[in-house]
């Protein structure tokens, strides 16, 4: 199964959900919420914010690379 590269985020302010493509070969740490405009940064322990709100881990994690590519 290949890498899945689009993901819902979920506001934790405002609970509004993003449709967003993940980049392939990097984390994103920072989104802006398109409703609320609160920035979003990933919870500890996560690498990016796909990883801490979307709907899917970004895609160094599902390929098990670790943050960034890194392994």
């Amino acid at each position: 199964m290949g890498v899945v590269t689009g993901s819902v985020i979920t506001c934790p302010n405002c609970t509004t959900q993003t449709e967003a493509v993940m980049p392939t070969d990097a984390c994103l740490v920072f989104f802006q919420c398109n409703s609320c405009y609160a920035v979003l940064r990933p919870k500890p322990g996560d690498c990016c914010v796909f990883c801490s709100y979307g709907s899917v881990t970004c895609p160094p994690v599902q390929r098990r690379l670790g943050c960034g590519g890194d392994s």
